[in-house]
């Protein structure tokens, strides 16, 4: 395979950086290299085509790359516009690896590089959103037949695969990483809360302490943003629409309220929900001058841009991922990165140290498909709470860190209903 005249990227000269910011987290990622030590032993993907879709930036490309030492012949494309770093997609395919990828890309080239991704008739897929696997089972059924399942990264892909499982159109098993512990409890609150925050700091340059944020969702994404903004010093306003976790977000201190309230006090605005149309029409025209819009669940539909510029006389870009609306009435109010993710468009992503969890449970639970694909069905399934163990203890080994065990007693106790 000759990944250079094979692949679609910005500029091959760019490679160098690539491969630096590469090795960089290689070396903060210590759960993901001891999987790549067992998957170049084992070969779990020897002679097989592994398809991914996913935020291309440096610690998707060891993700890829670890992938690789386990045999398989790797094709990579982006999963978000505005998040591909075009100097790690130039490292990968001097790496061996297929991209069709590039920063920025129109609709009609990411939609390309999408489809040009499944032309290699994968075996396995890793995907994030959902692209790959709504495109297998809508326009190009043809390259349906080699595929023997794959892993799922977002809450929103999850959703897509459960409406297609739930009409029996699904074609093939698909796990569902992002409901994993060592995915959402860490990936989810830590690396969100996290990534936004970065995200918007180093595009803004404006201070957080003092100010009122409202964020809009209060899932696992939801409550690492919360609470981030809380220890920068903001008031924090959460709106939701389940009572369940509105009470969660009231006993853990922020005030709850719906958007059209919360709109009124607003001073950064994060979307968190997976959802269309969280911020419109009616929400705009309540805003404060100089109200900070974002958005960090995965597609640009949280904040409705169509009411957005409907509502506003002009709108340029006055920074780097910053666009200014000036609404009939002579407020402005800005939107970060276009509407999408705000975390990736504008910033790095996930910590390294985070990602390393996650892109752990990515690639055991693509082993674990390709091992148990004919039994399992043809079903959205939970990363096996055994992997799931598995990754934690990598990760304390890691960090040096210690834990007790049970005696034979003590299970012997668990286990009985007499004292």
């Amino acid at each position: 395979m000759n990944t250079v005249s094979e692949s679609i990227v910005k500029d091959m000269a760019l490679a160098h950086n690539g491969h630096l910011k590469i090795d960089w987290v290689k070396e903060h990622m210590p759960v993901l290299n001891r999987i790549r030590e067992r998957f170049e032993k084992e070969q779990p993907f020897a002679g097989l085509k592994v398809a991914i879709s996913l935020h291309l930036e440096a610690k998707t490309a060891y993700l890829a790359k670890v992938v690789q030492a386990g045999g398989a012949e790797v094709t990579i494309t982006g999963s978000n516009p505005l998040s591909t770093q075009d100097d790690i997609c130039a490292a990968l395919v001097e790496d061996g690896i297929r991209v069709f990828a590039k920063y920025n890309p129109d609709p009609a080239e990411y939609k390309e590089h999408l489809i040009k991704t499944l032309e290699t008739r994968p075996d396995l897929i890793i995907d994030d959103g959902g692209d790959l696997i709504t495109i297998l089972h809508s326009e190009r059924r043809d390259l349906l037949s080699q595929v023997r399942g794959g892993a799922e990264e977002t809450t929103t892909g999850i959703l897509r695969l459960k409406a297609l499982e739930k009409e029996g159109k699904l074609e093939f098993p698909m796990v569902a990483v992002n409901d994993a512990f060592c995915k959402y409890l860490f990936d989810n609150r830590y690396g969100t809360g996290q990534s936004v925050w970065d995200g918007i700091n180093r595009t803004t340059n404006l201070v957080v302490a003092g100010k009122t944020v409202v964020v809009a969702g209060y899932g696992w994404c939801g409550k690492g943003v919360a609470m981030r903004a809380k220890g920068l010093g903001a008031k924090v306003i959460v709106t939701e629409i389940d009572p369940i976790k509105a009470v969660e977000a009231y006993m853990d201190g922020f005030e709850v309220m719906p958007m059209l309230e919360a709109a009124k006090h607003g001073d950064y605005f994060v979307t968190v929900t997976g959802n269309r149309d969280i911020i419109s029409k009616e929400h705009f025209a309540v805003m404060k001058d100089g109200a900070i819009l974002s958005n960090a669940g995965h597609f640009d539909v949280e904040v409705n841009k169509v009411d957005l510029n409907a509502m506003s006389t002009s709108s340029r870009i006055v920074r780097k991922d910053i666009e200014e609306f000036v609404l009939t009435d002579g407020r402005k109010v800005y939107l970060l990165a276009e509407g999408r993710l705000v975390n990736l468009a504008a910033g790095d992503g996930h910590p390294a140290e985070i990602m390393d969890m996650t892109f752990a449970l990515q690639a055991v639970s693509l082993a674990y498909v390709n091992e148990q694909y004919k039994n399992i069905g043809k079903t959205v399934l939970n990363v096996p709470f055994e992997l799931d163990q598995m990754v934690a203890q990598y990760k304390l080994e890691a960090l040096n860190i210690g834990i007790d065990k049970l005696t034979n007693e003590q299970k012997s106790y668990l286990e009985s209903w007499v004292e």
